[in-house]
């Protein structure tokens, strides 16, 4: 079956996939992926396509879908398939007594995606819980465990998943507490939010309504009825430097183990482009959120070309401003930023 991307991703753009399959359980995904491997054909695995930008011409090649569901619970060690909804995940968690995601609430994607990334926000990121993940490796044909301390995470948004097609993840594991309060409040502007001191605990469903409205309000809970969502979330990582140059001395920084982090966010609205930026760019089918100027929005009609195109505008606009250089913190297939 073919099957557009402009339908496969939250940004809307993109080609055809010449050859979809849509994988149910966990054997249909390995088995997907082994006819694709035994045929010598491209593959691409993907969940929700929340992180992904495809490229005019598509993918010629199979396209797996990942729709696997399951979890288990056992104890305090929760197992959840890589097809499985983010948030569904974490609101399942805190129904059934569990903290320690709350803070993850609303982040688009499937649970496969999280350990890619090392997926953050509000302070919390999926390493905090996650003790391991089941992979199915390519290279050897096998179905293999990896455990947390292996998976590479470090430095913001890394892993060893990220930007490689060896691994097919399968399951991720968590070992979360049974708690009705929340992990400590690192984030100021949900401690804000929540009227309580960095470093709080409160409920954790309060913490998850609080996170909830903070995305909405920002464009950042996928609504197909609204083109500030229309995106990819947060276009660009967060760059992180060695030294903060002095034109950028106002932004806010956070420390990494690879040096300081800037808001990307910042660096972009102070470059000169604002929240909802755009309209008189190009066809004007391609704008910053209104919301807030990290998220590149398709306003509907948008090409990759454009959206590329736009991207290196914004990014040649930093660089020339503070002399940072943005990278993208999706996925670019067969496509790349312009300029």
């Amino acid at each position: 079956m073919r099957k557009r991307f402009s339908e496969l991703t939250t940004i809307g753009v993109g080609g055809w996939a010449s050859n979809y399959l849509v994988a149910t359980t966990t054997e249909e995904l390995i088995a997907a992926v082994r006819a694709a491997d035994d045929q010598g054909e491209p593959l691409l695995v993907i969940g929700e396509g929340s992180n992904l930008v495809v490229g005019d011409s598509g993918f010629d090649g199979t396209v797996v879908r990942v729709q696997t569901q399951p979890m288990r619970l056992r104890g305090d060690q929760l197992a959840v398939s890589a097809g499985a909804s983010w948030d569904g995940v974490v609101a399942w968690t805190l129904d059934a007594g569990l903290g320690g995601l709350e803070a993850l609430s609303g982040v688009p994607g499937s649970a496969g995606a999280t350990p890619i990334q090392n997926v953050g926000a509000y302070g919390s990121v999926v390493a905090d819980c996650l003790t391991g993940v089941t992979v199915y490796d390519r290279q050897t044909r096998s179905v293999r465990d990896i455990s947390a301390a292996d998976c590479g995470f470090g430095s913001h948004r890394r892993s060893i998943f990220k930007g490689q097609d060896r691994y097919v993840v399968l399951t991720v594991h968590f070992r979360l507490p049974r708690t009705l309060l929340s992990q400590p409040i690192a984030y100021a502007s949900l401690a804000e939010r929540l009227g309580v001191r960095l470093g709080a605990v409160v409920p954790a469903a309060r913490v998850r309504g609080a996170v909830l409205e903070l995305r909405r309000e920002r464009g950042m809970l996928h609504d197909p009825a609204d083109h500030d969502t229309w995106s990819v979330g947060s276009f660009f990582v967060n760059p992180v430097v060695d030294v903060v140059p002095g034109a950028a001395a106002g932004c806010p920084v956070h420390p990494d183990a690879a040096g300081t982090k800037l808001s990307a966010g910042w660096l972009i609205e102070h470059a000169g482009f604002p929240p909802g930026y755009g309209r008189q760019w190009g066809r004007g089918r391609v704008r910053l959120s209104s919301k807030h100027a990290l998220a590149v929005t398709n306003r509907g009609g948008a090409t990759t070309a454009e959206i590329m195109s736009f991207a290196g505008h914004i990014r040649a606009g930093v660089q020339h401003a503070f002399g940072v250089q943005l990278h993208p913190e999706c996925d670019l297939l067969n496509c790349r930023i312009s300029r």
